[in-house]
């Protein structure tokens, strides 16, 4: 990382993200990824021992709630190269709410669609960290942000009848596809971005893995609504509210 937290944070005031290459060593994402590999296969156990077909769980290639099952992501969310990002970023109280997995392989290939992810949680204004697992190419679908869109919310009045998840969307014509930055990343590298910006992904022509894993924080001290997700939830720096 070249630039200094101060700029990353400035970067993020100007645009609603910043881009950080190699956050993460490769060697450390691809333990993230076997964990995860973990955690879906006990997802899936439980799914058949429930006597329902586990397939349905993780159709849309996402799963919520990784540090809730597992210490491993229960101490990377606390890791100081998120935090001191994030501190920059949000200020001196930071509060861990929940993470999750959004997977893209032979069988999951659709493109993410355009949306701001505040309309599913609404409360005060949340950033999210999108860490590549994989090489994140636009071949095999990476994220594409639209700088400087996090500034107000927009109508989600686009049509998700495709099975593919994402109850909030924009119509595909609602944005200047010409203006967007693709983000592609070496595994390891990440993408800090607020619940505003308008952000998609492109689709998996290669057909290849691209996994990632994204927890998401709050300001501690914030007013904000207690949301049921949120089981794992821990004040990571600083203090909470009194």
């Amino acid at each position: 990382m070249n630039a200094t937290t101060a700029e990353m944070g400035q970067s993020f005031a100007r645009d609603g993200f910043v881009i950080v290459p190699n956050l993460f060593r490769r060697a450390e994402v691809q333990v993230f990824k076997e964990g995860i590999r973990a955690i879906l296969d006990q997802v899936k156990r439980e799914e058949i021992a429930a006597k329902k077909d586990p397939r349905e769980i993780l159709a849309t290639g996402v799963y919520v709630g990784l540090a809730a099952r597992s210490g491993l992501f229960r101490q990377a969310v606390r890791d100081e190269r998120l935090i001191d990002i994030l501190a920059a970023i949000l200020g001196p109280n930071i509060e861990f709410l929940s993470d999750k997995v959004v997977f893209k392989d032979t069988e999951r290939h659709l493109a993410s669609p355009w949306h701001q992810d505040w309309p599913y949680w609404q409360g005060t204004h949340k950033i999210s960290v999108w860490v590549a697992l994989d090489d994140a190419t636009p071949e095999n679908g990476c994220l594409k942000l639209l700088p400087g869109s996090h500034r107000s919310s927009v109508v989600h009045d686009g049509d998700n009848s495709d099975g593919a998840g994402f109850g909030h969307r924009i119509r595909p014509d609602a944005v200047d596809e010409s203006a967007a930055m693709t983000a592609a990343l070496e595994a390891g590298g990440a993408v800090f971005f607020h619940d505003l910006i308008l952000h998609a992904s492109h689709p998996n022509t290669a057909h290849r893995e691209r996994w990632i894993w994204v927890p998401t924080y709050r300001d501690a001290q914030a007013e904000d609504p207690a949301y049921a997700w949120a089981v794992a939830n821990a004040v990571v720096r600083g203090s909470g509210r009194q």
